[in-house]
């Protein structure tokens, strides 16, 4: 499963059709919408969190790009701080994704960031603080 918090930017032909109930009809993802507004030159702007498996999370994303609407992602990512990190392995027994993993036989910890969901439970677990919560810094999906 994957859960992101994205940023819609409709254009003033999309803004006004129900175009995320597809995401649910077509794609089994849910939605929350968190803020949602139609601007002033009738563009419609949409906070929303977005959830499900992650084929059909790629899909429902292309689906929404193919329909002309811009898509950011607004949500924030865990980080790992090499120089902090001592490689003892508690955050692994905490991720539910399996992006933290012991690298054998050297025991390493190994983070494959596009399994992160973001759950934030491997924080907390770190007793050097090497993993951190940061503002995304790919603002786009393209």
């Amino acid at each position: 499963m994957q859960s992101k918090i994205l940023i819609l930017r409709f254009p003033k032909t999309k803004a006004q059709k129900p175009t995320v109930c597809h995401l649910a009809k077509n794609f089994d993802l849910t939605f929350t919408i968190l803020n949602a507004a139609i601007l002033p030159r009738k563009e419609g702007i949409m906070v929303l969190e977005l959830t499900g498996p992650r084929k059909n999370f790629r899909d429902g994303i292309e689906y929404l790009k193919n329909q002309g609407i811009h898509v950011q992602n607004a949500a924030q990512e865990v980080k790992r701080d090499k120089n902090k990190c001592t490689h003892c392995g508690a955050c692994t027994a905490v991720c539910p994704t399996g992006a933290l993993s012991i690298q054998r036989p050297e025991m390493r910890v190994l983070f494959d960031q596009t399994k992160c969901s973001v759950c934030e439970l491997c924080v907390p677990a770190c007793p050097t603080r090497a993993m951190v919560v940061r503002p995304a810094n790919n603002g786009f999906f393209e």
